[in-house]
């Protein structure tokens, strides 16, 4: 290969990102990237009082200019984007991709607030970074579907560190070049397990938020100068070989076909329900036969009907999906899932509490839920629900949800998602007239000339 005439990946999505205008953004682009916003600065006030954040302001202390939503606190570019994206996605309330699931807004918004705030830019620049590095890590995720997941990692942790290191380098001015190179050392930074799901544990919440800040790292040190192989997506030890199944093929067409015409990220789904993505269609089935059962003690079990790739992550091992250890870890069964649809008919950040998981009504039910394999499920192209309840008397009820809500089949309103941004607010106890205040600051956001107004927003 002649170095000097081959074109990479990262060369030709560099090249496009930086001579995309904002006029060429679409307004459906627009609109869907707005909602993120929205939806992705409640979920960073909402989690103001978790422990897992606390923990990390009290680790990551740098001082610096960037705001750390609902603490009235700023820090360094890298710590707060690190603190911020980890609340986004802390409860797994957040935007997703459906195909292989990836979450946007936790890595792009945290990582361009920080950036915009650092360097004082504007709206419009804030607009078109967040453009191009979401697009990129829904691109990303196309290419081979399911196989980061398989080989054990997070496709999040490992996406989104391009998405925000492109989006980063947009907005500081790298040429294509330097946003070339910055992919490349994106690349050595990228990491995240998913051993997480043995015991519901913390790490995961990290994985988005230290996407964020390795794209300012990274977006940086290729402004200096230093150089990060081109090769990275499709070399033979780039990131597809190294953090992919190698039984499933890339397609890197998927990367750099149709740029501009085609946009992958006004296909972000916005999650209704505050737990893991494939969960929630199982959740819709159960809010749909609610009424029709009057003694859930006359429940003798209950089977979903799911597609074999959820069972490792969702199903098993099913003594513990039955009765999770830790809220967390709820969001990752579907049983705990089925079981607060069919009992609170809702399932926000209040049915994933200590409280509500050891509630002995919800564990009695969870505890007949199981599964069969479908072997026609459409997963991962499509998710869907589908559950059986078997009464003691004989009676078979039925539900189905035929795709995710909220998903490019059925997305849900504008009204809809801010209904959900006003309620995670109030779950953190935000007062009203300070929620308004941040309401007004999303609909300018992509306008305003600096982020300065998010300072003077009380999240105490």
């Amino acid at each position: 290969m002649n170095e000097n005439n081959y074109s990479s990946i990262a060369d030709k999505y560099g090249k496009w990102a930086y001579g995309l205008h904002i006029n060429d953004i679409p307004e459906e682009v627009i609109n869907k990237l707005k909602i993120i916003v929205m939806d992705s600065l409640g979920l960073m006030a909402s989690a103001k009082n978790e422990p897992y954040i606390q923990s990390l302001i009290k680790a990551l202390q740098e001082e610096g200019k960037c705001s750390l939503v609902g603490h009235n606190k700023k820090l360094s570019p890298f710590n707060a984007a690190i603190i911020n994206g980890t609340a986004i996605h802390g409860e797994d309330f957040d935007d997703t991709f459906e195909g292989t699931p990836v979450h946007v807004g936790a890595v792009m918004v945290p990582a361009m607030l920080a950036t915009i705030q650092a360097k004082k830019l504007s709206g419009a620049e804030f607009l078109k970074g967040l453009t191009i590095g979401s697009e990129l890590i829904c691109r990303l995720a196309l290419v081979a579907p399911t196989a980061v997941h398989r080989q054990g990692f997070h496709p999040t942790a490992i996406f989104g560190s391009f998405g925000s290191s492109v989006g980063i380098s947009s907005a500081i001015g790298n040429n294509p070049n330097q946003t070339s190179s910055g992919l490349g050392i994106v690349g050595s930074m990228a990491s995240g397990i998913i051993e997480y799901l043995a015991e519901g544990t913390s790490t995961k919440r990290l994985h988005p938020g230290w996407a964020a800040g390795c794209g300012w790292q990274s977006a940086n040190i290729a402004k200096s100068g230093f150089i990060g192989p081109r090769t990275v997506f499709e070399g033979a030890h780039g990131v597809f070989n190294s953090f992919a199944t190698e039984s499933i093929q890339p397609d890197f067409t998927h990367i750099t076909d149709e740029l501009g015409y085609r946009w992958e990220c006004s296909n972000l789904a916005i999650k209704p329900y505050a737990c893991g993505t494939m969960a929630q269609p199982f959740i819709d089935c159960a809010i749909k036969l609610k009424d029709k059962i009057t003694n859930f003690n006359g429940i003798d079990k209950i089977v979903a009907q799911v597609g074999e790739g959820t069972v490792h992550r969702l199903w098993e091992p099913i003594k513990e999906k039955q009765n999770p250890s830790s809220p967390y870890g709820a969001k990752f069964s579907v049983p705990y899932c089925i079981a607060v649809g069919l009992i609170d008919g809702v399932a926000g950040l209040k049915q994933f509490t200590e409280k509500r998981l050891k509630d002995s009504e919800i564990k009695n039910l969870a505890s007949k839920i199981n599964y069969e394999i479908n072997p026609k499920d459409e997963y991962p192209k499509n998710y869907s629900g589908d559950i059986s309840i078997f009464m003691k008397s004989g009676e078979i009820l039925s539900a189905k949800q035929d795709c995710l809500r909220g998903g490019r089949k059925a997305p849900l309103t504008f009204r809809e998602v801010a209904d959900k941004f006003n309620a995670n607010l109030n779950f953190a106890n935000i007062k009203k007239s300070e929620i308004q205040k941040l309401g007004f600051f999303v609909d300018n956001i992509f306008s305003c000339n600096n982020l300065s107004e998010l300072e003077n927003i009380d999240f105490s």
